[in-house]
């Protein structure tokens, strides 16, 4: 897996998990609030409650962008970064000079987006909010920043600096995290690739085994992977998705293994026994790849059992229109596109017109309607791989 895709994917979980949290944060201050709203005289009133609606409102700031405009994007955690900062800055400066302990929090939501980029420029913000906090507290209560102060050159070397070296022993605790899990994270994906490079190299032998049974040996297995890609891409997957999407398609007739020559390459017409016999090879398809491990696997597992499914609801297993996995749906025209245009010994192929109207005209049939207009719209690139990926030779 992609390492930026993993860490897209990190990051639009945590600000769901981060919204989660500063709603039940809100609680919390709704909470403080009653308990401490009667220790203020009536003339503080006011401007508490001013201090308390504002930090609600801060903090629900994440939850409107991700909750309820189901927004995705990066920049989100510079927000949730910044609410938190404000909420702190707020309550540090004209509440209690004690909550601003609290800063340390911005850091560790930083460190639980894995971004290290991000846990620096908290911890600078954190910092100066510090400073800036102590002015603001000397300012507003005549030099009354806090109980645990008698001057403002006490409040600056214990309750600054002690406050800064608190603040950059968690960005460095912080920051090594992160650094263990990027490496932990680059470790997973290489043990990932050699998984899929494993589960490719496999499907590649098997895919190659099922076609060497009949007395064909062309290119129908990587055509029909070149094909996938085409229309994978234009169903708008992902990049990895489709590579993985081509790979499992080699295996469509991985279950004619099971079935037996005589009949697999009968010249003529096979007898409805024979068919029926046939027929069972998307069973032996499913059945030898459900219990193999890998996504892509199971990909090709579900290819395998559905490719021969119509949208009409008249193929092998009686499956119809959204029943079919899309994938399969998928599969059912690059496998027909393929087999009709490719000479066999016991048939000549088509002309591209001929297969481009045989498949037109069974959209809504044998066909989704969707995929098919999909094939249309890419029926020169189908062109372009046939004619770049000739049979080798057929006997």
């Amino acid at each position: 897996m992609d390492k930026d895709l993993l860490y897209r994917r990190n990051v639009i979980d945590v600000n769901k998990i981060a919204s989660k949290c500063l709603r039940i944060t809100i609680l919390f201050l709704i909470s403080l609030w009653l308990f401490t709203s009667t220790k203020y005289y009536n003339y503080d009133m006011i401007s508490c409650m001013i201090i308390f609606v504002a930090s609600i409102v801060l903090l629900f700031i994440p939850t409107v962008i991700v909750d309820i405009l189901h927004m995705e994007q990066l920049w989100i955690k510079n927000i949730v970064i910044l609410c938190c900062i404000s909420v702190v800055f707020l309550m540090s400066t004209f509440l209690s000079y004690n909550y601003i302990v609290l800063l340390i929090f911005s850091i560790l939501i930083a460190t639980v987006y894995c971004d290290k980029k991000l846990i620096i420029i908290a911890s600078v913000i954190d910092c100066i909010c510090i400073f800036i906090i102590l002015m603001l507290r000397f300012i507003l209560f005549n030099g009354m920043i806090s109980q645990n102060f008698n001057n403002i050159t006490e409040a600056i070397v214990y309750g600054g600096f002690i406050n800064v070296v608190f603040i950059l022993l968690t960005t460095l605790f912080s920051y090594y995290i992160v650094e263990r899990n990027m490496f932990m994270l680059d470790k997973t994906i290489e043990a990932n690739h050699d998984l899929n490079n494993s589960q490719k190299e496999l499907i590649y032998a098997f895919s190659e085994l099922s076609e060497s049974k009949s007395k064909v040996t062309g290119e129908h297995i990587r055509r029909v992977a070149e094909y996938m890609k085409i229309l994978g891409t234009a169903s708008g997957f992902t990049a990895e998705y489709v590579d993985k999407l081509s790979v499992a398609a080699m295996m469509h007739d991985i279950g004619k293994l099971m079935i037996p020559e005589e009949i697999l390459d009968k010249p003529d017409r096979l007898t409805e026994e024979e068919y029926s016999i046939m027929k069972s090879h998307v069973l032996y398809g499913e059945a030898l790849l459900s219990k193999c491990p890998g996504e892509i696997l199971q990909i090709a597992k579900t290819i395998a059992l559905q490719h021969h499914e119509r949208w009409d609801g008249s193929g092998y297993l009686g499956m119809k229109g959204e029943e079919i996995a899309y994938i399969s749906r998928l599969m059912a025209v690059c496998d027909v596109f393929d087999a009709l245009t490719s000479e066999r010994y016991y048939k000549g192929g088509w002309s591209l017109d001929d297969t481009y109207n045989e498949i037109v005209k069974n959209s809504g049939t044998q066909f989704d309607p969707d995929v098919v207009e999909l094939f249309k719209d890419h029926f020169v690139e189908f062109e372009m791989i046939l004619k770049s990926m000739p049979d080798h030779q057929i006997y």
